[in-house]
């Protein structure tokens, strides 16, 4: 399993960002592994955090390769005050089952 986290500082949000976010988002959940999705805010920093979980770097392909998200990435500069991208492999996950599973029950230690 792998995530793509988005981290990124706010910008200026018009209609054509909203818009556009909710497609690739919409989009991104249609892609055949894809397993799931977190947003975490920074409230000191100001800094968002959108993590996406894959099955595959094939999958995430998938979303990287897209119109849409190549018509994001073009635009961002209009819209955001800076971002990076963490790709990462997955080990496993494990918790006290206090919270819901995120991720698949497969990757538990």
């Amino acid at each position: 399993m792998y995530s793509s986290t988005f981290i990124f500082a706010k910008g200026h949000f018009d209609e054509a960002f909203h818009r556009l976010d909710q497609e690739i988002a919409a989009m991104a959940r249609a892609i055949p592994g894809y397993l799931g999705e977190e947003t975490w805010e920074n409230t000191q920093t100001g800094l968002v955090s959108n993590v996406y979980y894959w099955e595959s770097l094939e999958a995430l392909q998938q979303l990287v390769q897209h119109p849409l998200h190549r018509e994001a990435k073009a635009s961002q500069a209009s819209w955001l005050a800076g971002y990076q991208v963490v790709i990462s492999q997955v080990l496993r996950t494990y918790g006290d089952s206090k919270i819901s599973p995120l991720l698949p029950a497969a990757l538990s230690a």
